[in-house]
């Protein structure tokens, strides 16, 4: 059994994200920290966040770091507030839940990378797009 062409570039192009964040680390003098500030109020945080439609047929991605908001992702300042509040572990991260049709058009979230030096390796598939903002709120929304 073979791995479809896109989850392979998908997981190939996260690794290569996370391994050009870890120089940044090392830069920051902080060892396990990633954040410009390495602070410890427990909002410091680095993700790689993809979503990716059924059997891969697309996927998407972005870089997300805390406190600062640095990266590309359009609601950078609302995701850290979210993940703060869940101390960092997407899976427990609260959205607000809206009504969403039954159309089954699966779609998976996945954050990688690390809060407060602690790896972060989070994946989940939700039945379509409105589920999947219904769940995470800002975090996966760009």
């Amino acid at each position: 059994m073979s791995l479809p062409r896109t989850a392979v570039a998908a997981a190939a192009a996260s690794a290569a994200l996370l391994l050009l964040a870890a120089p940044q680390a090392a830069a920051d003098g902080k060892p396990g920290r990633q954040g410009k500030h390495g602070r410890a109020d427990g909002t410091d945080g680095r993700f790689f966040l993809s979503v990716s439609g059924g059997q891969n047929t697309w996927i998407r991605g972005v870089q997300l770091s805390c406190p600062d908001a640095d990266g590309h992702h359009p609601h950078a300042a609302e995701a850290c507030t979210t993940l703060n509040k869940a101390k960092g572990d997407p899976g427990r991260v609260t959205g607000a839940e809206h009504r969403c049709t039954r159309q089954y058009d699966p779609v998976t979230a996945t954050a990688e990378g690390e809060w407060n030096g602690r790896p972060v390796v989070w994946h989940k598939t939700f039945p379509n797009a409105c589920a999947l903002d219904g769940a995470t709120g800002p975090v996966f929304r760009f």
